[in-house]
């Protein structure tokens, strides 16, 4: 019957999450004082997505609950062991400045227009449905799911088959009926394909490897070779270049 659906991340795939952190994270660390501690904004913004990656792996591996994976990411960053409630009051103040970066990456909603009639789409993230029920209504595009699943409630997350069969099920489709859009070589597109779903891997910048290429049954560099790799017709009119 061929792909009746996208099952879509959010993070680096929708939405330009590493371009947010870096603008909230550059102006937090400005409103705080803290930017000369790190010896330069560069330092101090690697050091946060450094954690931050580490401190994720933690929850994804089910060490660490949501909450607490971000408790964990301002201590580790900080050096300093602060209660819950000075934690979350850090935090919370780093996202004000981080939602004011939000945005979708600029392909985003040119696909999304060209595949509305053909497909079928939901989200299935590795964060929480309060995070990304939230992002998805402010960045405008939350009612083009029918169904938004996160791994916090879920209890399984990516790359688990588990996590991919829920999605499906959400939509009431077999696996090999759904298509799956995601930005990480292994998390999303050896974890879609693992479970049977066509695995699309979008690489916008190219900064994988060889090896990390063979994760993905499909890589793509823009969301605008989406749909001639769906088969989808439409006017979208690019020219596939997918391998």
């Amino acid at each position: 019957m061929g792909i009746r659906a996208v099952v879509w991340d959010v993070d680096d795939t929708l939405f330009d999450y590493t371009a947010a952190d870096r603008a909230g994270m550059r102006a937090h660390l400005a409103a705080e004082g803290l930017l000369e501690r790190y010896g330069s904004a560069e330092r101090a913004l690697a050091l946060w997505r450094e954690v931050t990656e580490a401190q994720w792996a933690r929850y994804a591996a089910g060490e660490a609950t949501f909450l607490g994976q971000r408790r964990d990411r301002v201590r580790v960053f900080l050096g300093e062991e602060l209660d819950d409630a000075g934690a979350d009051a850090w935090f919370d103040r780093y996202v004000a400045h981080y939602e004011t970066a939000w945005a979708l990456f600029p392909d985003v909603l040119p696909v999304l227009d060209a595949l509305a009639a053909s497909h079928r789409h939901a989200v299935l993230s590795n964060s929480s449905l309060h995070v990304q029920d939230r992002k998805l209504r402010v960045l405008g595009v939350h009612d083009r799911f029918e169904a938004i699943l996160c791994a916090a409630e879920l209890g399984v997350s990516k790359p688990e088959a588990g996590a991919f069969h829920a999605a499906c099920a959400a939509l009431r489709l077999a696996p090999d009926q759904v298509a799956y859009v995601g930005d990480h070589p292994l998390i999303d597109g050896r974890g879609a394909a693992d479970a049977g779903l066509l695995s699309v891997w979008i690489d916008r910048h190219g900064v994988y490897t060889a090896d990390d290429a063979d994760a993905g049954r499909h890589r793509i560099a823009s969301l605008a070779e989406l749909p001639a790799l769906l088969g989808a017709d439409t006017r979208f009119g690019a020219r596939p270049t997918f391998r």
